[in-house]
């Protein structure tokens, strides 16, 4: 018996279904079997190419989607069922990922919920409103009752993951045209559901134009669908009162939406009324503000009134937004002036503004520069761009501007001087005489710059024509390899010099000594003999926010008491790893998401966990044990793209699973003879130009004009010495 049946059904909708089969036979899995409900000739055609790894049943034009879903139901063999319309597709890996969450799951367990991402007819792997609620919800599996948050998620029936004899025992109740109640209805009827937080279905929107009008009964229905499923939370407080909270706003918005004709949108707002006063819960109170006018109106039945009120708050909301327009145009003359007055002075040649990560503070390769600059050449002044917030976090003495300030925009003009890791803003003009230093912040794995044109999950809100224009400011690119140089020649094309000298803020991986590995481990909390393990995962283009890809608590307990786990989260996220704040204070896990620099992390950790982060290619510098945990590889490479397959030249193992990443830990695996071997190869790729005077070379040929064959020779890599490891340190 297979494990999974994933179970295809429908028409060959936009010859989606080629893709999406086409993706399956890709990557098969012995534990899992496809069968495809083919509705019409044309997906029978499609789905009879990929035979006999997929069993076709065909079903004339015209089936339903219900009707399909329970055909190719009745000939699955699997335990558990994942139904997915020929329409939308799977990102690489999924079945295998289902299946192995599923084998793992207690009997009692009804339906496994996952992540999505969705795309449309003009782009593509855009992420869902529902990672957070997955993550928060861990992995136990509860009672529904116990986490009535999860009807929230969006109700797609391809998010759900159904076991089969629970499937056949309410197929009356779910095999229906009506996915989104199926959605509900499946999280309502079950015993106990449990959550799996990665992406494992692609929701394909298709262009409204290209669907049949909606007619009046499929407005009057979703009214229907919801009191037919608040039918089922009687007695159930907190399922009824999310439910009823949903009903309600899935109403509003529909009817804010428009499109209806007047007889239709009185009826639909009669329907709405009435289902409102009948089903609201006891004691429920309604929101404050805007949204509590709204469903009070609605309640009431007042129709016209609530036309009336759209109507003042639309002219309130044009005349807010004309008054916030004119400020703006005020402000920005204001600043254009006093910046092109600046711009008319003399460059201050003894002076340099410095950025790092959109105005963070003091960080990166931009602050091993300035402190480089402040021992080779102290007559130039160093000035930090710094938001207003994190300025309280400076280093004692650091000058300092705050963006949009006045003296911001007078050093920006005066400066000969330029360093950011990122770009600074598109209102910055090169003038012909500053020197601009392009810096970065990590070696490409994923696509970058123009690259990213491609992904649109990874590209979104990006203006190329600016980031254009932005590159051609630059005077000079810092790169840590030869890879990396490439690199940016086809993701920044434009005309600024390579700076092929290393990553100044790697230069402290070689200058570190055991006092400072030391004081960092205690200031972490880590014991002498101690293992310590960073785990530094990276952002995902297609999720919302940060999911945790590990039970950590699991994970520490394989580990023992003789392990702490450094568990930093991206930067994105605001150093606010929120799933882990419970997990502070067990000592044996550590949130570092908001301890900065993150080179002392990297000098205090004896091995590092990651995925895909450049911070693989810095640690390595150590000469450390790398492990990376690469369960959604396919899904990352899908949508945001790569440079290289990181499968077939990683830093050292590579676990698909979290049963890999402990057996891995928990032998000799993370740090015996082919590890090293592996990891020797990778150094000698990655971290070519990285020697501990790379802060040196970029001072002494951008600020002191050296010539480049004055400047200190890249050591071969058999003569550098790495800082010490922390058993080095602590013996």
């Amino acid at each position: 018996m297979a494990e999974l049946s994933v179970v295809v059904h429908g028409p060959n909708v936009q010859d989606h279904l080629t893709e999406l089969l086409g993706s399956l036979a890709a990557h098969p899995l012995p534990d899992a079997e496809v069968i495809v409900a083919a509705v019409g000739d044309w997906a029978r055609e499609t789905a009879e190419r990929h035979a006999p790894e997929v069993q076709v049943v065909p079903l004339p034009h015209g089936t339903g989607d219900a009707a399909a879903r329970a055909e190719g139901a009745a000939r699955a063999s699997g335990r558990w069922l994942h139904f997915v319309h020929a329409k939308d597709g799977l990102p690489a890996g999924t079945p295998r990922m289902v299946a192995e969450r599923v084998a793992e799951l207690p009997g009692e367990v009804d339906v496994l919920l996952v992540d999505h991402v969705r795309s449309t007819w003009h782009s593509s792997g855009m992420p869902s409103p529902d990672g957070p609620l997955l993550a928060r919800a861990g992995r136990a599996d509860v009672p529904l009752d116990d986490c009535s948050p999860l009807l929230r998620l969006t109700p797609l029936l391809g998010t759900r993951v159904l076991r089969a004899d629970f499937w056949r025992a309410h197929e009356p109740r779910l095999a229906t045209d009506d996915e989104p109640y199926a959605a509900l209805a499946a999280l309502l009827l079950a015993d106990r559901v449990a959550c799996l937080p990665h992406v494992a279905y692609e929701d394909r929107r298709l262009r409204p134009a290209s669907l049949p009008p909606v007619t009046p009964e499929q407005r009057y229905g979703l009214v229907e669908r919801y009191e037919s499923l608040l039918d089922l939370t009687r007695d159930r407080r907190a399922a009824h009162t999310v439910l009823y909270d949903l009903m309600v706003r899935d109403c509003l918005r529909t009817f804010a939406r428009g499109g209806m004709e007047e007889e239709v949108a009185r009826e639909f707002f009669r329907r709405a009324s009435l289902a409102a006063r009948r089903r609201r819960p006891e004691g429920h109170r309604r929101p404050g503000g805007l949204e509590g006018v709204r469903r009070s109106l609605l309640e009431e039945g007042a129709y016209a009134k609530y036309r009336a009120f759209q109507t003042v708050n639309r002219t309130r909301r044009t005349a807010k937004s004309a008054v916030r327009a004119r400020k703006r145009q005020v402000g920005a003359r204001l600043r254009d002036h006093q910046y092109r007055r600046a711009l008319g002075r003399p460059v201050n040649p003894h002076l340099a503004v410095f950025a790092a990560y959109w105005n963070r503070g003091v960080a990166c390769n931009p602050a091993a520069i300035a402190a480089k600059l402040a021992e080779l050449a102290p007559q130039i002044h160093a000035v930090w761009v710094v938001t207003e917030e994190n300025a309280a976090l400076l280093p004692p003495g650091t000058d300092h501007v705050v963006p949009g300030s006045r003296r911001y925009w007078e050093v920006l003009a005066s400066a000969k001087y330029l360093v950011n890791n990122v770009n600074f803003e598109n209102a910055v003009v090169k003038r012909p005489d500053a020197i601009h230093v392009q810096t970065h912040h990590g070696t490409p794995l994923k696509r970058m710059g123009i690259d990213q044109m491609a992904f649109p999950a990874a590209a979104q809100g990006l203006d190329f024509k600016a980031l254009l224009e932005r590159i051609d400011r630059w005077d000079f690119s810092v790169s840590a390899n030869s890879h990396t140089t490439r690199m940016w020649e086809r993701a920044y094309p434009s005309r600024y010099v390579s700076l092929d000298h290393g990553y100044p803020r790697n230069d402290v991986y070689y200058t570190a000594g055991a006092d400072d590995i030391r004081t960092v481990r205690d200031r972490l909390g880590i014991a002498p003999g101690r293992r310590a393990v960073l785990y530094a995962p990276t952002h995902r283009d297609y999720e919302a926010g940060w999911t945790p890809r590990l039970d950590l608590a699991t994970l520490a307990d394989h580990l023992g008491d003789d392990t702490v786990l450094l568990v930093r989260g991206h930067y994105f996220y605001g150093g606010a790893a929120s799933p882990l704040t419970h997990l502070r204070r067990t000592g044996r896990i550590i949130d570092v998401s908001s301890y900065d620099p993150v080179e002392e992390l990297c000098l205090a950790a004896d091995a590092l966990v990651t995925d895909y982060s450049s911070i693989m290619f810095d640690y390595a510098n150590l000469d450390r044990p790398i492990v990376i945990y690469a369960d959604d590889w396919e899904t990352y490479r899908t949508t945001r793209g790569v440079y290289f397959d990181l499968m077939d030249q990683a830093p050292g193992p590579v676990a698909r699973t979290q049963q890999e990443l402990t057996e891995i830990l928990t032998t000799d695996a993370w740090r015996d003879e082919s590890a090293a071997k592996t990891r020797a190869v990778f150094r000698r790729r990655f971290c070519e130009y990285d020697d501990g005077r790379a802060a040196e070379r970029v001072v002494r040929r951008v600020f002191l004009g050296q010539d480049q064959r004055d400047l200190p020779p890249v050591l071969p890599i058999e003569e550098r010495t790495p800082a010490p490891t922390p058993q080095e340190a602590t013996a």
